[in-house]
């Protein structure tokens, strides 16, 4: 990567927090989302400014309130000028580290009059084809949401659905939700709702069903279960892996490595993740913890690097920053003016 340590330059930071209300209710397992609150980063360097968002990981209790503390402890040390580098061995993996690693890319970015993408080592960027989640819900509504993300506006060509953990409720999920929507990717989440004794009654639907891809079917630190299960499709690890030490030590267990900047600690971590990945032999997955557009934009840029796109955070809230990313014909894109183009003079 280009430019991952400049000078130590005095900046000024400013932090607050935005409660970031959902448009409904969102259920996974285990949890039922009405807001996913954030922290956001400013540094201030003269008339250069750098953004950085992230909502932390709530089953990591790394929540807004404790990101602002730890960021306020360090405030000293920020504001003293520091590199990405320097940030991994400073913050451990989690959404206060993220915040300020999105920021210091941005600040680089107008620093140096280069955008993010060409700071990160990549030769441009495009359009991502991103999947659509649809929360857990009776099978009937979430075959009414997924058809409505197919034939509406989004015109979804890839669909992720939540799942609970009671097999034959998960399985009438899926057969309402192809029976809608035959033609879609169709990826499921079960988000640690499984275990080795139950997980082998879901496996007929989701053969069934043609579905593409199981993610986190266990419980974090319960992935022995999951030896000896066949598998149809790829399993992706999302709770299982945070960051580039727990890749090294879980990989070998999973197909898929889903990053996700607020659990590794941002970008800086989650494009070595990325690319670790691929000399493991594993697919690589971007997710988001939801977010406005300025949280999806740095997962954007490692998006580039990733065979399956899990981006659509912005579209479960109530209001998105402006400028935002772009959902059209299944896709998503991120202007530069969202975050992280060069400044300009």
């Amino acid at each position: 990567m280009k430019g991952a340590r400049v000078p130590a330059v005095p900046v000024q930071l400013e932090l607050h927090n935005e409660p970031l209300p959902m448009s409904a209710p969102f259920r996974i397992a285990g949890h039922v989302f009405e807001a996913m609150p954030a922290t956001v980063v400013t540094l201030r360097d003269g008339a250069l400014t750098g953004r950085g968002e992230a909502a932390g990981v709530y089953y990591n209790d790394d929540h807004p309130d404790t990101m602002i503390a730890t960021l306020e402890a360090l405030r000293e040390r920020i504001e003293a000028g520091l590199d990405r580098d320097t940030l991994r061995t400073l913050l451990p993996a989690g959404g206060a580290r993220n915040a300020l690693d999105a920021a210091l890319w941005e600040l680089e970015s107008k620093r140096s009059g280069l955008p993010v993408w060409q700071l990160a080592g990549l030769d441009g960027v495009h359009p991502l084809l991103t999947t659509f989640t649809v929360g857990a819900d009776d099978p009937g509504t979430m075959a009414a949401r997924a058809d409505a993300y197919v034939q509406g506006p989004m015109q979804a060509r890839a669909l992720k659905l939540k799942l609970t953990g009671d097999a034959a409720l998960d399985s009438a999920r899926l057969h309402a939700v192809r029976a809608r929507c035959p033609g879609q990717w169709i990826g499921v989440d079960a988000n640690q709702g499984y275990d080795g004794n139950t997980l082998p009654q879901l496996l007929p639907a989701l053969r069934d069903t043609g579905v593409a891809l199981l993610e986190q079917p266990c419980v974090r630190g319960r992935e022995r279960e999951l030896d000896g299960i066949a598998r149809a499709m790829p399993f992706a690890a999302d709770e299982s892996i945070l960051d580039l030490a727990e890749l090294e030590a879980r990989h070998h267990r999973f197909d898929v490595i889903n990053i996700k900047l607020d659990k590794c600690g941002g970008l800086t971590e989650g494009l070595l993740m990325a690319r670790r990945a691929r000399e493991l032999g594993k697919q690589v997955m971007v997710g988001n913890m939801c977010g406005t557009s300025l949280a999806a934009a740095p997962a954007f840029v490692l998006g580039q690097l990733c065979d399956v796109v899990d981006l659509d955070g912005p579209t479960f809230l109530k209001q998105d920053c402006t400028p935002g990313v772009v959902y059209r014909d299944g896709h998503v894109t991120c202007p530069e003016n969202v975050w992280g183009a060069a400044a300009t003079t």
